[in-house]
């Protein structure tokens, strides 16, 4: 191309002076300085605690039986609330506290193990429902979250995500925990931010509750260094006091002989305390054991022995926290914090548990689909319950002892016993009224824009672009000035599992539906439920039913409860409960596939994003190359301590195993020692009844084509393996499916690949008889 331009136009101008506020060069100009995003003036750093699976009368503060030396000291600066609501049940109270909208409109009506396609029960928190971490973040604050999460959807927690739901997808620039609704204490499946990652390795004494608090501590440390008028809001949500019950002897012998008198006499002397203490009214009514229930007397003296050390090992359990809680606050106040530092401690997020069964367990996967523990087998191992070695919860009588001196526990949210939790909120700076108790009628919703009136921050209309469904939560700031003030929350609903309830103006009507909360089946139709009415004004515990004789009142609380569930998202009423883990009831990456090639860097896939080797034909197969010096190691495996399979390799032998929740273990390995070099094995399981839960089946191990190994198994674990737990590809990690090795016992050959067929195919069927190599290939 011709240059047409002139020569004279191409040569440089001579040096010019410019004037007025911009130049060229910095001299010649006045840049402005970038605005920071800040919180409003004097904006309080915030801490919310929320325990897990703790009741009403556990803690000393409101006349339990456990010591919690931290909940005393902030009730002592602070107020005591004895008229908060929980939704009873984790997923979705965690999502109301969040969100400030009730659970069902934050489509959280049940765990999210259980979530289905309806829109209030999905497990897909919405983007017109934004967390109170995001707001907060937007105006000004830090945020970050430690502990239990439990607010993803199941087929969401892997590497592919999406985050949008993870603890940094929904308002916390940081989070350290883990996800799911139950963990082992002592070996969690991590991880930080959207990193898997993993407990220390040098400290085997080292204990989930005590990872929190030096992580939190290490945060806040490090954020107040960097900008130390920035406030923050950190959600510290434990793992602790749901099952599995993990703590030292040391903590658990604090109680030692301290329960001997059982549940019985235990209700009684908390009802007692929480008279004297003034939590309860004078003229409150202790409500008796359900018949459903045994009496402690009824027990025997081997069975008195066993739940005495599991109560035991619970109360240390929920001590030893709370002086984790203690190591917070401690700091806040070395860094004269604590003044302006309003602290939110929840004394759990539902009622006690249920799910160890009338019998207590040392595995609580077992009990929740159905299978009761034995006394005796339990009983060998009673020093050790508590260790790592277990995942015991206590019998379902502990349980209801500790919802004193209400009806009920968790998932009932008919009843005050699955949904009233002790709070205490301290906030130095702004509560004069030092050590006083609230008795004002209160819901988890009303803490998210109780934070954001504190905070000085208006509700938003919009979030990231979102319009925002309206907060349907009241804040409690009134209360704090104002003791006698009448309760802002006239009305109120509850269900979780079609167990339900309706708050208005100091009356309560409600209804128990279904199977009792220990069962995984079983129940009633709703044609036949039974409503209860009660006058809470009145009646504090819930312990004179007046449907008989205000059956207009009873009336006109069913139809607003019908109108209130109509309006938030409750309806259809679904009570499944153990056939919810159809993974046709919800999305899945995987969904419809049967053959799955896997790399060795496959590890921490989320069982729920695995295979489903559930009561259906299938096979595992391994190519691999074993050195002259020999190989050992896993192959594959999925699930941990609890229950599990898993394809391994030691003594130069093939090895498979089911792990049918600890206390049956079925293994088959090969007759001779495999070759050295390359070689692909394989194990072929067939179910005897193909989609029957807990069918039994046989196992056929081989080398190539050549059989080297068969064998049988009795029965299979139904639906879960675990709740956090793994599928692993190489090694097994977290906790070890069988008890011939320990974790992670990492392949030491070389593993090309790995399949696992869901086809039905065996292995003589196969087109043109084809190889588990061709499969692979």
């Amino acid at each position: 191309m011709t240059d047409t331009t002139r020569r004279s136009d191409r040569l440089p101008l001579p040096p010019q002076k410019f004037q007025g506020q911009i130049g060229i060069t910095y001299k010649d100009s006045q840049p402005g300085v970038p605005t920071v995003l800040s919180a409003p003036e004097n904006a309080p750093n915030i801490l919310v605690v929320l325990l897990d699976d703790v009741g009403f009368g556990h803690a000393s503060t409101f006349g339990g039986s456990i010591n919690m030396p931290t909940l005393q000291k902030l009730a002592d600066e602070g107020l005591r609330y004895n008229r908060f609501h929980t939704t009873a049940l984790c997923s979705p109270t965690r999502a109301a506290l969040l969100t400030g909208r009730n659970h069902h409109t934050a489509h959280t009506g049940v765990v999210m193990e259980m979530a289905t396609a309806y829109p209030g029960y999905d497990g897909v928190v919405p983007k017109d429902c934004a967390s109170i971490a995001e707001v907060l973040k937007q105006n000004g604050y830090n945020t970050a979250a430690f502990g239990k999460w439990h607010l993803t959807p199941i087929y969401e927690t892997s590497v592919a995500g999406p985050f949008d739901r993870w603890a940094t997808g929904l308002g916390f620039e940081y989070w350290w925990g883990f996800h799911g609704g139950e963990t082992d204490q002592w070996n969690p499946p991590l991880y930080e931010n959207t990193i898997p990652t993993q407990k220390p390795q040098d400290d085997p004494n080292w204990h989930l509750s005590e990872g929190m608090a030096e992580k939190c501590v290490t945060w806040i440390a490090q954020q107040k260094a960097a900008a130390p008028d920035k406030p923050f809001f950190v959600y510290w949500a434990p793992g602790a006091g749901h099952s599995p019950h993990h703590v030292s002897k040391e903590w658990a012998d604090r109680y030692e002989g301290k329960f001997d008198h059982g549940w019985d006499r235990q209700r009684e002397i908390t009802f007692e305390r929480q008279k004297q203490l003034g939590v309860i009214p004078s003229d409150t009514q202790l409500t008796p054991r359900p018949d459903s229930i045994p009496a402690w007397d009824d027990c025997s003296p081997d069975e008195k022995r066993l739940y005495a050390r599991m109560q035991e090992v619970f109360a240390g359990f929920i001590e030893h926290v709370d002086a984790q809680i203690g190591r917070v606050v401690d700091t806040l106040e070395t860094m004269n914090l604590r003044e302006n530092t309003l602290i939110i401690y929840i004394v759990g997020d539902n009622g006690p548990s249920p799910e160890g069964s009338l019998t207590g367990t040392l595995n609580g996967m077992k009990s929740m689909q159905g299978f009761p523990d034995d006394v005796s087998t339990m009983l060998k191992h009673i020093d050790e319950i508590g260790s790592p070695r277990f995942e015991n919860n206590y019998p379902v009588a502990w349980g209801w002892a500790g919802s004193s001196p209400f009806q009920w526990m968790k998932q009932i949210a008919s009843h005050f016993g699955g949904t009233r939790n002790p709070m205490v909120v301290s906030y130095p700076a702004r509560i004069k009224d030092k050590g006083s108790l609230r008795s004002q009628f209160h819901h988890v919703i009303d803490l998210a824009p109780t934070l954001l009136e504190v905070a000085g921050i208006p509700e938003p209309r919009e979030v990231n672009g979102v319009p925002q469904k309206p907060i349907e939560g009241t804040s409690i700031v009134y209360t704090w000035d104002d003791k006698d003030a009448p309760s802002r929350r006239i009305t109120q609903y509850f269900e979780i599992l079609s167990n339900r309830a309706l708050y208005h103006n100091g009356w309560v009507a409600g209804c128990r539906h279904g199977k009792l909360p220990w069962q995984e089946s079983g129940g009633t139709d709703f044609e036949e439920d039974i409503w209860e009415l009660y006058n809470i004004e009145r009646d504090f515990a819930q312990a004179n039913d007046l449907a008989s004789q205000n059956p207009q009142k009873l009336r006109e609380l069913q139809d607003l409860f019908m109108a209130e569930a109509a309006k938030y998202n409750v309806l259809p009423l679904d009570d499944r409960f153990a056939n919810r883990a159809d993974t046709n009831l919800r999305p899945s990456y995987i969904k419809g596939k049967q053959r799955f090639v896997y790399l060795p860097e496959t590890v921490r896939l989320p069982e729920a994003t695995s295979p489903n080797t559930k009561n259906v034909h299938h096979t595992l197969a391994a190519e691999i190359v074993i050195p002259e010096s020999g190989a050992e190691g896993v192959l594959v495996a999925c699930g941990g301590l609890a229950a599990g399979y898993t394809l391994f390799i030691k003594d130069n032998k093939l090895h498979w195993e089911h792990n049918w929740f600890t206390s049956d273990r079925y293994r088959v390995s090969s007759t001779e020692s495999l070759p050295l070099g390359h070689c692909i094995v394989s194990a072929e399981v067939k179910v005897d009844e193909e989609g029957k839960p807990g069918t039994g089946g046989t196992v056929t191990l081989r080398v190539g084509e050549q059989v080297v190994g068969e064998g049988r198994f009795e029965k299979q674990v139904p639906y879960w393996f675990t709740f956090n737990e793994t599928f692993d590809v190489g090694c097994d990690t977290i906790s070890p499916v069988s008890d011939a090795y320990e974790s992670p016992f990492t392949f030491t050959g070389t593993i090309e690949r790995v399949l696992v067929d869901l086809s039905g195919a065996t292995f003589d069927d196969r087109a043109a008889k084809a190889d588990i190599a061709m499969a692979i290939q």
